[in-house]
């Protein structure tokens, strides 16, 4: 069985790399943020019904991962972003969400959230949204009362990146000691 480990939070917080460093320390593999292939191939000027293509195409490749993973013996799977996410960005942009989102929050299983805080600096890409402080900290908390009204053992990691990467060693050093 595949743990699958998600990490969240908003845009520009260090995920893709938490991500990216934790598959090569646990020599495994991890899921990258689907909406970044999708908004760089089809603009970001999106709709609504985008969301639930992104969200699709992000469990998709995330399951297509978990298998290959599977099939590797590999103990550990990083994702890159999941459905919560993707409510938070429905809601937070278009005031609703999807009901095949909020279907899959229900019924997909992960072992283990790594809530990224907004404390590194804000890096500029033509993909992301907001840059100001009062969004980012909005966004933060809504991330954070999800993690705390679900059930499945959440982190926060913040500090800087090298920080970070050893708050997330330490958390999935102590669930895979479970």
């Amino acid at each position: 069985m595949v743990k699958r480990i998600v990490v969240i939070g908003p845009e520009s917080t260090g995920k893709s790399t938490l991500c990216e460093q934790l598959a090569a320390y646990y020599q495994t593999t991890w899921v990258p943020e689907y909406a970044r292939e999708y908004l760089t191939r089809y603009g970001t000027s999106y709709q609504h019904s985008d969301l639930l293509t992104i969200a699709q195409g992000q469990i998709a490749g995330e399951d297509k991962l978990a298998q290959e993973a599977l099939a590797a013996d590999l103990p550990l799977l990083f994702v890159d972003t999941d459905l919560y996410v993707m409510k938070v960005w429905s809601e937070y942009v278009f005031d609703q969400c999807d009901q095949w989102i909020l279907n899959g929050i229900a019924t997909r299983k992960y072992d283990l959230y790594l809530l990224c805080n907004i404390d590194l600096p804000w890096v500029k890409d033509d993909l992301r949204e907001y840059p100001d402080e009062a969004p980012r900290r909005e966004l933060y908390n809504i991330y954070r009362d999800l993690m705390i009204n679900q059930t499945v053992p959440w982190v926060e990691i913040s500090g800087g990146y090298n920080e970070r990467l050893q708050k997330a060693i330490t958390a999935v050093d102590m669930l895979l000691k479970k």
